[in-house]
């Protein structure tokens, strides 16, 4: 009897737990702000991030990345809609709402003569927070800032100057973390030493969004990824699904032999051909009912063209996004 009331009970506590994880942590509904020159910098935004998850947003420059993110942590207002962040609301519960956010911003201000160790218990100050040595030096740890506690920052190099960014954000315990272009300027050892802290924060509970430019960025860290253009979110889906759902693939066909040009019969193709004339790219939509490489390889055939390999590459998100901001140009221009 004992063992059954046991077995109930966990399972009522592991569905408990698999909501709250899935719970919207942060709610953005349609949302609007229009500068003061009536340039519209986001236009009727909705968005919702999931409690626990890493969340890329993508865009171009001018796109709404850095105003949407402004307009989260109250920095800017915004004309209509609402935003809450674990319920409370970013206008109505301001200081509430911001306690609940970390936020690091792409350049490194920070006070140059200052240490590490009073730069992020300044910070916990800011937000009304005692001091919490212990939970300071775990955070200097898992950063590992924690040899470098009493240097000052004019002292430190780029990179650990923007792990002391990570930690000031945390410093507070928030449970959103916004990273503005978190690997901007640093070599690429340190980018991926920036992935696996982002990856750690995940599993200790905080959930993240954090803009780049850096497409593999996405690619390597990210749960979902959102598309930003002209103020309005144009798509958002899990990063697997986005890349096999809209993702075209590349045929590459190797001849064996070069040619001087591609013949009239495969124009209507649209093939590409590198350099040595000796390879044909085909582009074909994984979506389409017909991808057309039968008739291809059928009219290389009857040329008389010999075949050297045959191979495939699946599409990157880099190649989707461009795809699909494109799009979205079109569109505003149609309209």
């Amino acid at each position: 009897m004992q063992k059954k009331v046991f077995l109930i009970l966990k399972n009522t506590f592991l569905s408990l737990l698999v909501n709250y994880k899935m719970t919207e942590i942060l709610k953005i509904s349609n949302v609007t702000k229009l500068y003061s020159n009536k340039f519209q910098a986001l236009d009727n935004l909705s968005l919702n991030i999931n409690r626990g998850e890493i969340f890329a947003l993508l865009g171009p420059n001018g796109a709404g990345k850095s105003t949407l993110i402004n307009t989260i942590c109250g920095i800017l207002n915004f004309d209509e809609g609402s935003i809450t962040v674990d319920e409370f609301n970013i206008k109505t519960q301001y200081r509430k709402a911001r306690s609940l956010i970390g936020i690091v911003p792409q350049e490194l201000n920070l006070e140059a003569f200052e240490t590490v160790w009073d730069n992020v218990n300044y910070s916990r100050g800011l937000y009304g927070k005692s001091p919490n040595h212990s939970f300071t030096e775990k955070l200097l740890k898992e950063l590992s800032l924690w040899d470098k506690k009493n240097s000052k920052l004019r002292e430190l190099s780029g990179g650990m100057k923007r792990r002391v960014l990570i930690a000031k954000a945390l410093s507070h315990e928030p449970k959103v973390l916004f990273l503005d272009e978190p690997t901007a300027s640093v070599d690429v050892e340190l980018r991926k030493d920036m992935w696996e802290i982002v990856k750690r924060l995940k599993q200790e509970g905080v959930t993240i969004i954090l803009t780049t430019h850096y497409i593999e960025e996405a690619e390597e860290i990210a749960d979902r990824v959102g598309i930003i253009n002209n103020g309005k979110i144009i798509l958002v889906d899990e990063k697997e699904n986005l890349i096999k759902k809209l993702g075209q693939k590349i045929l590459k066909i190797e001849l064996g032999e070069p040619i001087n040009e591609i013949p009239s019969n495969l124009i209507h193709f649209n093939l590409e051909i590198n350099k040595e004339m000796n390879i044909l790219t085909y582009i074909y939509d994984t979506k389409g009912e017909n991808t057309g490489i039968t008739s291809l390889l059928a009219e290389i055939k009857a040329l008389g063209m010999q075949l050297k390999d045959i191979s495939t590459e699946q599409s990157s998100l880099e190649s989707i996004f461009l795809n699909l901001v494109k799009e979205s140009e079109n569109e505003l221009v149609r309209s």
